[in-house]
């Protein structure tokens, strides 16, 4: 199955070097490549691509904001930020604003093109670097006095859910699509996704990457 891939880069020598690199994987070919912003948007809508590469620093509209347009418009496509940002605040809006995986334009090609695939099959990634970031984002909000920043606090997370709902959400952060989870689990994809939902209410999270990045902490 081929994946069809979007890429959001204002620099042109980085962005035309990654559609060379992703044009000699046989399973992807690169449907367009957007210079700022807004085109990502606008070339996401038409082009409806499985896979936006998202830098974040970009002109006309950032790549938080555009994540977060693509991703409430377009569920099906998975938004991977590729950024030189790395700082905590970053990374968090951007998780926040829906991306399912976060690296760093340093990372290998191979950690690419696996994440890439990984996206396709409905798994989210983070990097243990960037999954910390994102727990500590939580835990900072733990300290705030509003009771809903208590609930998302990872200490709260077992008192939280469930039995059946922790083991979901282990799996969750293991990359398991929701067809996967429903296989180990023996129970229908539906009802897997009920649960997704139900656990995402109760920790106040956005997107499953949010819940991954909860789950590190109960697998320790």
């Amino acid at each position: 199955m081929t994946i069809r891939i979007l890429i959001a880069e204002d620099q042109a020598l980085v962005r035309r070097g990654a559609a060379h690199l992703l044009s000699l994987e046989p399973d992807m070919v690169v449907v367009g490549q957007a210079a700022n912003g807004l085109e990502a948007v606008e070339m996401a809508r038409a082009l409806q691509p499985d896979v936006v590469l998202m830098d974040l620093h970009m002109p006309v509209k950032g790549g938080v904001a555009a994540t977060r347009e693509i991703t409430q418009s377009q569920p099906a496509t998975q938004i991977l930020v590729l950024t030189t940002l790395d700082d905590d605040e970053t990374v968090f809006e951007a998780v926040r604003a829906g991306a399912q995986a976060y690296l760093l334009k340093d990372v290998d090609e191979d950690e690419l093109l696996e994440t890439i695939r990984a996206l396709k099959r409905g798994e989210s990634r983070l990097t243990p670097q960037i999954a910390r970031k994102v727990l500590d984002q939580f835990r900072r909000l733990a300290d705030a006095p509003s009771p809903t920043a208590s609930q998302a606090a990872g200490g709260a997370i077992a008192e939280s859910l469930n039995e059946k709902e922790e083991r979901i959400l282990q799996l969750i952060c293991e990359g398991m699509s929701n067809r996967q989870i429903a296989h180990a689990t023996f129970l229908a994809e539906g009802t897997i996704k009920n649960y997704v939902s139900r656990i995402m209410e109760k920790l106040h999270a956005n997107t499953r990457t949010e819940l991954a990045a909860l789950a590190r902490p109960m697998r320790k």
